[in-house]
């Protein structure tokens, strides 16, 4: 009798795994993920919120484009309705770098670039979506490994690029929302490891940024902290309300930055 009962649970356990798996595509860290996303494909007036697909260095490594997707990108999204008057697009979009469509969106976000790969084809892509005016938000990685990786790609964009640190008078931390410090935001981690905040040697959060000869920034780096997680977590009663409100203050300064430089 007991053969029997575990024998049914175990079936029951696989058709649950199998009924999951059948409603989430498995996202790898690749540009085919794009083909298994449904999402809206119409052109709209709206700001969307857009965020890139890039090949990650490991396959299926729990660090990749798809980090916080998509509950974090719609739990923004439900916060700048609820904060501004800015005519945002409800759906947020996943984007691969390779698809032409990129150029229709004037705002990119990225998370865990320690893990992003370019090529010399898709950095060619990103220097033009750059170029032509288009704003680069990254975010949620650690460290000076991860750092040094994210370098590397962004000097295959730009050879020359010198990525700096921004100060605390940079208009976009005073576009809509005036930010005087930056606070290091956790994972949801932070509720189980007594308060820590940093990760591997990421002790301290960093803002840094990569502009154009005219002084516009290009590429807004979030080093040292996990500002999707802020996002994810808003509504996590064990996640404090102080990380969310300064990263929704951030990124909205981020959305309007971008549209108006």
């Amino acid at each position: 009798m007991k053969r029997h009962f575990w024998i049914a649970a175990i079936v029951l356990l696989v058709l649950i795994v199998v009924g999951l798996f059948a409603q989430e595509p498995m996202l790898i860290g690749r540009f085919d993920d794009a083909m298994y996303i449904d999402q809206p494909k119409d052109d709209t007036e709206k700001f969307v919120f857009a965020r890139l697909i890039y090949n990650g260095r490991i396959p299926g490594y729990y660090k990749n484009w798809y980090t916080d997707y998509p509950k974090s990108d719609r739990t923004l999204l439900k916060a700048v309705k609820r904060l501004t008057n800015l005519d945002v697009d409800e759906h947020e979009r996943a984007i691969a770098i390779t698809d032409p469509n990129l150029f229709k969106y004037p705002f990119l976000y990225s998370s865990e670039v320690g893990q992003l790969v370019f090529t010399d084809e898709d950095a060619a892509i990103m220097r033009e979506y750059l170029s032509r005016g288009g704003f680069w938000m990254v975010d949620d990685f650690w460290g000076s490994f991860e750092m040094d990786n994210f370098a590397h790609n962004v000097h295959k964009i730009f050879p020359d690029a010198e990525i700096k640190d921004l100060p605390m008078n940079h208009p976009i931390f005073h576009t809509f929302y005036d930010i005087n410090k930056l606070i290091q935001t956790p994972s949801l981690a932070y509720a189980f490891n007594g308060g820590v905040t940093y990760e591997t040697d990421g002790f301290y959060a960093e803002a840094k940024g990569v502009s154009d000869q005219q002084g516009r920034l290009m590429i807004f780096i979030n080093h040292n902290t996990d500002l999707g997680d802020s996002y994810e977590n808003a509504d996590d009663p064990r996640y404090p309300e102080y990380f969310s409100m300064y990263g929704y203050r951030l990124a909205i300064n981020a959305f309007l930055y971008a549209l108006t430089h």
